[in-house]
Formats: C-alpha cells, sequence, structure tokens
C-alpha cells in the first residue's frame, strides 16, 4: 500500500512540474528597436548603426539562395592520374568563382581527393595537385587568395566504396565547399 501511495505521489508530482507556466521574458529596456529618423533614416536604436532593412535581408537571401545553387555543383572530377580540369567541369569552377568574386567575404574549402591506387604518399601530393588547379583556376577568375583554402585528403575520403573503375573514377576529385 505504502507502495502504491508513493507511486502516486510522484506521479502527482511530475503532472504538476509539467503545467507551470513558464515565465514570460519581458523586453529589456536596452533591447535593439529600428527608429526612423525625420530624414527617412533608419538606425538601429543603438548607436547610429543602420538597421537591418529589406535590402540587407535581400542582398542576404540572394548570397544564401547563390550558395545552395553552388552546393548543388561542388564537385569537380579528373582523369586518372591528372590534375588537369577537364573542359566539362570549367563551368563549376567558373560559377564557384564569380561567387567569390561578387561576395569577398565567402571563403571556400578545396577538398582534393584520389582513388585507391597509389601509394599514400603520392594521393596526398596528387589530390593536393588537384586542389592547387582549382584554386589558381578560381583566382585566375576573379577570387582572392585569402578566400580559398586547400585541404588533400588523398584516398582517405572515398565518395564511392568499390574496387572498379566506376568507383575510382568517382573518387578522383575536388569538392569545394563554401563556407559562410
Amino acid at each position: 500500500m505504502k507502495f502504491m501511495h508513493a507511486i502516486a505521489v510522484t506521479v502527482l508530482a511530475v503532472g504538476l512540474a509539467a503545467c507551470t507556466k513558464s515565465k514570460q521574458v519581458q523586453p529589456d529596456a536596452g533591447a535593439q528597436t529600428a527608429v526612423t529618423t525625420t530624414d527617412g533614416a533608419t538606425t538601429s536604436g543603438l548607436g547610429n548603426q543602420p538597421a537591418m532593412g529589406s535590402n540587407a535581408a535581400g542582398a542576404m537571401t540572394a548570397q544564401q539562395q547563390a550558395m545552395a545553387e553552388l552546393n548543388a555543383r561542388n564537385t569537380v572530377y579528373f582523369a586518372y592520374d591528372s590534375s588537369e580540369i577537364q573542359s566539362e567541369y570549367v563551368p563549376v569552377v567558373a560559377a564557384h568563382a564569380a561567387y567569390l568574386a561578387k561576395y569577398p567575404g565567402a571563403k571556400v574549402r578545396l577538398e582534393g581527393n584520389t582513388d585507391e591506387r597509389g601509394s599514400r604518399e603520392y594521393n596526398i601530393g596528387l589530390g593536393e595537385r588537384r586542389a592547387q588547379t582549382v584554386r589558381k583556376a578560381l583566382m585566375l577568375q576573379g577570387a582572392a587568395d585569402s578566400q580559398i583554402t586547400t585541404v588533400s585528403y588523398g584516398e582517405e575520403r572515398p565518395a564511392a566504396e568499390g574496387h572498379d573503375e566506376a568507383a575510382y573514377a568517382q573518387n578522383r576529385r575536388v569538392v569545394l565547399v563554401q563556407i559562410q
């Protein structure tokens, strides 16, 4: 009987705890508010910094949309034992370069990869050469050096498992990862 009583009290306590009111937060006296001045300018209410208006929000949306489009086309594939960009991937590199030129605050990480053939050291070097080739192409088309970082994973991060040409072809790549 005492055991049933203890369970009933525990259930009641848990039920009451779940039903408590949540504390409503009142706006802070120093909170940011948008203020329109007599000349029509909008400020944030803290100093003379402009508030995030529709133009800034629209620009962010445009940048986010552009980044989403780039992420759909973010891989450059290479021929066996090559670090030369194939003609079919030139538009991918050009699109990323245009994005970086348009948005100077944007950054990209170039991840060089290889298939499993060859020694670990050779593949790290080949992945680096591939990433550097893409880096040079981006810079020739308007991207700044400070916007680009490179890393070579060699054969360590395969996109496809397998020991046939189809898997190898998917693993010989540079992935352009937009940061921001």
